[in-house]
């Protein structure tokens, strides 16, 4: 009687307590474990999700903690979102398929006092540096759950003699896989666009040279995304020496006619 009333209250006061506490963050901008984080939500959200109770296999660990961190901006004033995503991640609250804002982080860079409106730049840069940097081991974790499902499914389908239940929750273990990924699809656009739409608009609010290089890094930050929504984790085609021809479509900044034009 009692422990019913426990799990229905136990979110309540998860949320009171919680509000405003994101997951803490380890090198490279990882998940760094911790038993509130990895234990405690997660068993909430179980319990109400009723999720699979299979065991984490140390690639999906792998594969959730590296994508974890294009799920939010901890690089970043929270332009993402970040205490919402943990409650979807720990499944407390269900996962949101709304569309986001993608002009919130060009206001956080609007706002913030930087020495020098040069820097705006460069911190652009840096931030899809460093989303690009960390996106070839990404992919190979996501393609290590895809040939791990693909196993298990393989398994399931030709042992004799399987509880119903073990076959349910590895469907539903394959189905929380395939809804992580996708999530891992619709924030890295998002992230793309999020610095798209701020590089068009420093352009116009404080035109600098050094935005040619910021051009160029969004193209190739834009293949991986091709690459992502593709679901073509698993070819190395994004790496390096993989980048596809063309990219995105340049813009042009003039600033005098001798001088003629250059490349965003």
């Amino acid at each position: 009687m009692g422990r019913p009333t426990i799990w229905r209250i136990a979110p309540l006061i998860v949320l009171l307590t919680l509000a405003g506490c994101a997951r803490p963050t380890g090198d490279f901008g990882r998940a760094e474990h911790n038993v509130l984080h990895d234990e405690v939500m997660p068993a909430i959200g179980k319990a109400r999700a009723k999720g699979s109770d299979f065991n984490l296999a140390d690639q999906e660990v792998e594969m959730r903690d590296r994508i974890w961190r294009y799920l939010v901006a901890p690089h970043a004033y929270d332009w993402f979102g970040d205490v919402a995503v943990e409650y979807q991640r720990t499944r407390i609250t269900p996962m949101s398929n709304k569309p986001l804002n993608t002009a919130k982080y060009y206001k956080w860079l609007h706002s913030e006092r930087f020495a020098s409106s040069r820097v705006r730049y460069t911190r652009l840069d840096e931030d899809v540096i460093a989303d690009i940097g960390m996106l070839p081991a990404t992919f190979a974790s996501i393609c290590a759950v895809i040939e791990l499902d693909r196993q298990r499914g393989l398994a399931s389908n030709s042992i004799q003699g399987l509880e119903d239940e073990v076959s349910e929750n590895a469907a539903k273990r394959h189905a929380e896989n395939r809804e992580a990924i996708a999530w891992f699809v619709r924030s890295l656009r998002h992230r793309y666009d999020s610095y798209n739409y701020s590089l068009d608009h420093l352009l116009v609010e404080t035109p600098h040279e050094e935005a040619i290089d910021v051009n160029g890094r969004l193209t190739s930050l834009a293949i991986h995304v091709e690459t992502a929504e593709r679901g073509d984790f698993c070819s190395g085609s994004a790496g390096a020496g993989g980048a596809r021809k063309g990219g995105i479509a340049s813009r042009y900044l003039r600033s005098e006619p001798a001088e003629g034009s250059y490349r965003k």
